[in-house]
């Protein structure tokens, strides 16, 4: 890792993924959603795409 890191390209990709990939997963989190509150798959699936729409949602409405 620190050799993939440690190269230009490493660092130009690993910030890349800073901006883009990071802030999401951080404000869902924000939003409440520490743990999945149901079981099974298909559940857990739905309630993921439900906080997903609402952070998609927000950007659009910003």
């Amino acid at each position: 890792m620190i050799q993939k890191i440690g190269s230009e390209e490493g660092r130009r990709r690993y910030s890349q993924r800073l901006g883009t990939v990071e802030p999401p997963f951080g404000h869902i989190q924000q939003m409440g959603l520490r743990r999945f509150s149901l079981r099974t798959r298909g559940k857990v699936t739905r309630q993921w795409q439900l906080f997903c729409l609402v952070q998609n949602l927000k950007k659009v409405y910003h």
